[in-house]
């Protein structure tokens, strides 16, 4: 691995995304991209008792189809890097004793997607593991009740809130075999804490933007590539709200984002002209994890993407925090998948 600048690595032997899965709820079934999810469930409580154990229930599924994807069995697996937004990331730490492998518990809120994959990657490209999973997970119901209002409560929301994603994507990452084929992990560019002062848990979009638009100039400035390098740019969960804050900061930086496409897990997993419940647009660990693993995986598989940064946003609050009036420190962290090129 080098490190580029000041926060960026570059993965020298590019580790290859061997299989991934991506699990949802029925509300994401009945979204633009159902056809590009492994699993979809028709009930929010997934045969549990609590809305906790059904969150625990989708990672494991999620876990499994993601090892089976990739051709290997658990004997096989090595290491198992995840987290979730749940008090002491219970949902992945739960699903980690189930797989009984070494686990590396994360938390960066939203941004634990691209964390977890980022550091995934480091460990095959160090040359520390053959095998490395790496996952998260989100439930509506789960996070609803932690973060704001639980769903019985039926509160009305303003304009700038988000709907939480249910769903869990998780990826098996490999060595190279130098052979070209697969989605590669090119970099990695880890983000700072920024915080804009909001307080508001139903405005994160607002308050994630920053640490979205900062994480996207340190890539460019580490890496010294342009956006126009990208087929896709795409954000974890900014939604309506938070991209065009995203968009006018980083033209204030003369950071050149008309060169590519650029866009918003949050805003691709719903229907927001049908889906009238999620309001500003989808959030949440699951939400750029499914639409990474599931939906843009499968578009560069086909050849319909070749480069992608993917940068998913983290409001790093707690139930405390919140309590307590303070504001909301947010993360950004992006990862740079490529198809194609032979590695090292």
């Amino acid at each position: 691995m080098q490190q580029l600048g000041s926060q960026t690595w570059q993965f020298t032997t590019r580790p290859v995304i061997l299989g991934s899965s991506a699990v949802v709820g029925p509300e994401e079934g009945e979204g633009p991209l159902a056809a590009d999810f492994d699993f979809i469930y028709d009930t929010l409580k997934m045969g549990e008792k609590t809305w906790e154990k059904a969150e625990r229930t989708l990672f494991e599924k999620a876990s499994q189809l993601a090892l089976y994807n990739a051709g290997i069995d658990e004997k096989q697996l090595e290491f198992f890097v995840g987290g979730d937004l749940m008090n002491q990331i219970i949902s992945s730490s739960f699903a980690a004793r189930k797989l009984g492998v070494p686990y590396l518990g994360v938390f960066g809120a939203c941004s634990t997607s691209m964390e977890s994959l980022a550091i995934a990657s480091m460990i095959v490209d160090s040359g520390g593991s053959k095998y490395v999973l790496a996952g998260t997970s989100s439930h509506n119901c789960t996070v609803e009740k932690q973060f704001r209002y639980p769903t019985e409560y039926g509160s009305q929301k303003p304009p700038t809130a988000q709907y939480t994603v249910t769903g869990s994507g998780c990826a098996v990452i490999g060595k190279n075999d130098g052979s070209g084929k697969g989605v590669q992990v090119v970099s990695a560019t880890i983000g700072r804490v920024m915080d804009l002062d909001i307080t508001d848990p139903f405005n994160m979009g607002t308050a994630m933007a920053p640490a979205a638009a900062d994480t996207i100039t340190a890539h460019f400035r580490d890496t010294t590539l342009s956006p126009g390098y990208y087929d896709l740019i795409i954000t974890g969960d900014l939604a309506s709200v938070g991209l065009p804050i995203a968009k006018a900061l980083l033209a204030k930086e003369g950071i050149p984002m008309e060169q590519t496409k650029f866009d918003d897990c949050g805003l691709l997993i719903y229907d927001l002209d049908k889906q009238k419940y999620v309001i500003a647009g989808g959030s949440g660990c699951g939400c750029s994890a499914v639409v990474t693993y599931g939906h843009i995986l499968k578009r560069m598989k086909k050849g319909e993407l070749k480069r992608v940064l993917i940068v998913a946003t983290g409001a790093l609050l707690s139930p405390l925090s919140y309590q307590q009036g303070e504001s909301i420190p947010c993360v950004a962290h992006a990862v740079a998948l490529e198809i194609g090129g032979e590695g090292v």
